[in-house]
């Protein structure tokens, strides 16, 4: 297994697919800072990841900050989320 070190700089360098395995150890740490790091430098996963968790705690606040960083779908479930009925 690669460790997290050699992840990161390889993240740092623009590969994505070391991006998608930092934010998948991230999430199955409970680590939403740095999946939230993941997704200001452009990690789709951690956007999905942290939009999952968004929509199961239903905060609207943090779809909007994911939405802000550039993943269209948090948009779309915060759309969702607002859209239906109370």
């Amino acid at each position: 297994m690669t460790d997290r070190e050699t992840l990161r700089a390889l993240a740092a360098a623009g590969n994505e697919t070391a991006r998608d395995r930092l934010a998948a150890l991230a999430d199955a740490h409970g680590d939403v800072a740095e999946l939230s790091e993941l997704l200001d430098e452009g990690s789709e996963h951690a956007g999905e990841l942290l939009t999952r968790r968004a929509v199961a705690a239903t905060d609207l606040l943090e779809l909007q900050r994911i939405a802000d960083a550039g993943y269209d779908r948090a948009a779309d479930e915060l759309e969702r989320l607002l859209s239906s009925p109370s």
